[in-house]
């Protein structure tokens, strides 16, 4: 109660974009405090938090060699297509030079050659009826998030970047930039360079709403972002004219955008509207129902609705798919056409709001005993002040609607892919009893739920995440003269996305009586850097338990 009451003002929020603290962290990402920078004016509206202090990111593990050959492996290579193989990959600064089918028989021997001389020093994994896959792609993140900070220390931003490491996360599409541009743009800098462990970045900045005076100074702002270095715009409503203007001029710059379509705005600008503007993908699921309406212009809100009553918000929102047009028939099929039409992305980013169906289950998945740190836990428990804590009096009613409007939003989204759609797998971790790394597999889990073939599922979070983010020349497939951003796992995924967790998944062994958790990620390759994702567990692990000890918190769920 200490932290909460310590809040002067209360921190009611209608949406959680703006929410950021002045941030410090050591030596290697230096903050720029100053809110007037294009990209940063999110950094300057909660200047009464306190300070976060991130800590300087852990540098690359050792790379003792110039060749990397992986031996013996079933590729499953991301563009829908059956795993293949055994076959050797060879590996040279960075990228893949070599994809050769190895033969058949005992001890398949080996396709490439490894003959180290002066030049060359060769690493080889013995790989030999192993797998490996093409690197994930998580289209919505949120790299900092200081709202965490209201509850409690924080961890090193290498919580972060380890937990997407070690569940094969090897790009990141960052939304936002909570944190500001400025630090973004830094993470993204030194990990192109391979100097901190980390994912590639693809950095957005929030369009600020209620700052510009005219379309054409939304506009520049654009231009000014580009010019800093954003690849992208994220959009949360906004001016419906300055809004527009800004998605043509993200589109002129040759950049992305992303677009989450809140009910404050909906009725100027829904899911379709903004896609028929250019803009790039569609976030959650906001403004696809309100698009194909056929007996209403707006959701039926109670009549003492307050959208900043997050239990209002998120409440009534479990009816909307019911108040509009219904699988197969003419509304739902002319959305899909149209869309289709525009070639924007659905990212359903699915796990996020899977508490809202159950929120007792979500709340004690078997990751929060050791991966969740004390005040992220508390962050996550009901609290009318802060964003995505809503489950004041959350009841079988709330449950029960938004089981169905899952049913209805998935079938949407199968729809939309088996009309040839684009599909990306996005986390938004951090927010409602969803962590970075576990919640980007329960959205795998959750594509498979609504009907994707395992195979579609990769593809989704691969390729199609690759396309999204103009990357698919270098990314998301596994393909010679592409970047060698690749997982190497211990058993074939396709039948169990369980076993891509971090606490892997629970398997009795029928001849010992012996219950055990098993996981089939064990290595994420990055720029042909081999990361050891048991070791980036073992260290998320260390840095939680240091939190608890410190805190003496107890166990995340038994609040």
């Amino acid at each position: 109660m200490g932290i909460l009451s310590s809040l002067a003002t209360p921190l009611r929020f209608a949406l959680f974009i703006g929410l950021a603290a002045v941030v410090v962290v050591d030596d290697a990402i230096a903050r720029d405090e100053n809110s007037s920078l294009p990209g940063d004016e999110v950094v300057g509206l909660l200047e009464k938090m306190h300070a976060v202090n991130y800590g300087k990111p852990t540098a690359i593990p050792p790379v003792d060699y110039d060749v990397l050959i992986i031996r013996g492996v079933y590729v499953i290579d991301g563009t829908g297509a059956p795993p293949y193989g055994p076959v050797d990959i060879s590996i040279e600064d960075g990228e893949i030079k070599a994809l050769q089918t190895a033969e058949l028989g005992a001890g398949i021997p080996m396709a490439i050659e490894a003959v180290g001389n002066d030049k060359h020093v060769v690493r080889e994994i013995q790989a030999q009826g192993k797998y490996v896959m093409p690197g994930l792609i998580d289209a919505h993140v949120h790299t900092d998030v200081p709202l965490h900070s209201l509850f409690g220390p924080v961890p090193s931003i290498d919580f972060v970047f380890k937990s997407w490491l070690a569940h094969g996360i090897t790009t990141v599409r960052d939304v936002g930039s909570l944190g500001g541009l400025s630090s973004t743009l830094q993470y993204k800098e030194l990990s192109e360079k391979n100097e901190i462990a980390a994912p590639r970045f693809v950095v957005m900045a929030m369009f600020p709403i209620g700052r510009f005076s005219s379309p054409k100074e939304a506009r520049q702002w654009v231009v000014d972002v580009k010019k800093r270095g954003a690849d992208g715009v994220k959009f949360v409503g906004g001016d419906k004219l300055q809004v527009k203007a800004a998605i043509e001029e993200v589109v002129a710059q040759n950049m992305t955008s992303a677009f989450h379509h809140p009910q404050l705005n909906v009725m100027d600008v829904n899911a379709l509207q903004s896609a028929q503007w250019g803009n790039t993908s569609i976030e959650h699921w906001y403004g696809l129902p309100e698009a194909m309406f056929v007996d209403r212009q707006l959701q039926n809100y109670s009549y003492d609705y307050n959208y900043s009553d997050e239990q209002d918000r998120f409440g009534e929102a479990g009816d909307l798919w019911a108040q509009s047009s219904q699988p197969g028939s003419a509304g739902w099929n002319s959305l899909i056409d149209k869309l289709l039409a525009t070639g924007v992305t659905l990212d359903p980013t699915f796990s996020i709001y899977e508490a809202n169906r159950d929120r007792e289950a979500v709340s004690s998945r078997p990751w929060y005993q050791e991966y969740v740190f004390p005040a992220i836990n508390r962050m996550f428990q009901p609290n009318s002040r802060i964003h995505g804590s809503y489950f004041f009096d959350w009841t079988t009613a709330d449950e029960v609607k938004w089981k169905r409007n899952f049913t209805l939003w998935m079938q949407f989204v199968n729809d939309f892919k088996n009309r040839g759609g684009r599909v990306t797998v996005g986390s938004d971790a951090g927010f409602i009893y969803n962590l970075n790394g576990f919640g980007y597999v329960r959205g795998l889990e959750m594509l498979q739920e609504a009907g994707f073939h395992p195979l579609e599922v990769v593809r989704a979070a691969t390729l199609n995440g690759a396309e999204l983010l103009n990357m698919d020349d270098d990314v998301g497939t596994i393909k010679i003269g592409k970047k060698a951003d690749l997982l190497v796992l211990d058993e074939n995924p396709l039948p169990n996305f369980k076993l891509l967790y971090g606490t892997g998944h629970m398997r009795l062994n029928l001849e010992t009586g012996e219950v055990k958790r098993v996981r089939a990620l064990r290595y994420t390759i990055k720029d042909g850097i081999v990361y050891d994702s048991r070791k980036l567990l073992r260290d998320i692990r260390t840095m939680v338990r240091e939190l608890k000890d410190k805190d003496g918190e107890i166990q995340p769920g038994a609040q």
